[in-house]
């Protein structure tokens, strides 16, 4: 099992929370949630490697740092396309089975990784899916092989996922689990993740640079979200 993290040009990392923070925080925000996620799959020992797609030489580094390979994307043509060529690269290099992440999901755990491999179906052809917390991303595939089934990321890419896996006849498993759902692209994500307990990296930046007194008032949606993640 091969674990992925598709990685574009950090400089342009989280645009859609330009409103809150300025370009600098982005990148630093980025830069720690990246390193979040790095932290929890490099400590997972069920993976043969740990590779970090990229053409962005701050993500070289960082992976380097963290123990990660790196593997080019060539050009930065967006996240579809460097995970489509990633796995016909693993594919023909004899790796059974991908895992992708994203680098935006700060409250990651080791436990949610393993569950989701405890899940997934390797022997056969199948796909193992966790949706973001609206069900509308998709913010973990498992692919046995790792060019099973196209992927097409996107705020609307996990129905059509699914869809693709069962007309295919892959053997498919949809675990809900709140850290890998949490991906930060909202304002009302920025909230939840400042208002969720814990010591990530991610959230020490956050609260160091007081960004949590800049949000507006989500404290309802943060409350049922910590609900969920600590049950």
């Amino acid at each position: 099992m091969r674990a992925v993290i598709p990685v574009k040009r950090v400089k342009d990392a989280k645009q859609r929370l330009a409103s809150v923070l300025n370009a600098s925080e982005r990148r630093d925000l980025f830069v720690a949630m990246f390193e979040d996620v790095l932290d929890v799959v490099t400590a997972v020992q069920d993976f043969q490697e740990v590779t970090v797609a990229t053409v962005c030489p701050t993500a070289r580094e960082i992976a380097k740092r963290h123990g990660a390979s790196v593997l080019s994307t060539g050009r930065d043509e967006g996240q579809s396309i460097a995970v489509a060529n990633t796995a016909v690269t693993l594919e023909a290099e004899g790796v059974i089975s991908m895992l992708m992440l994203p680098g935006d999901i700060p409250l990651l755990t080791v436990k949610e990784i393993r569950t989701v491999l405890d899940a997934h179906e390797e022997k056969t052809p199948a796909m193992t899916i966790v949706p973001a917390r609206d069900e509308q991303g998709s913010n973990c595939i498992v692919l046995t092989p790792p060019t099973a089934i196209p992927l097409r990321f996107g705020p609307n890419s996990y129905f059509p996922h699914l869809k693709s896996a069962r007309r295919l006849g892959l053997v498919l498993q949809t675990p809900k689990l709140p850290g890998i759902g949490l991906d930060i692209d909202t304002l009302e994500d920025l909230s939840l993740l400042c208002h969720t307990p814990g010591n990530t990296r991610s959230q020490e930046y956050l609260q160091d640079q007081r960004i949590v007194e800049r949000l507006g008032d989500f404290d309802e949606v943060s409350s049922r979200f910590v609900a969920g993640n600590t049950a």
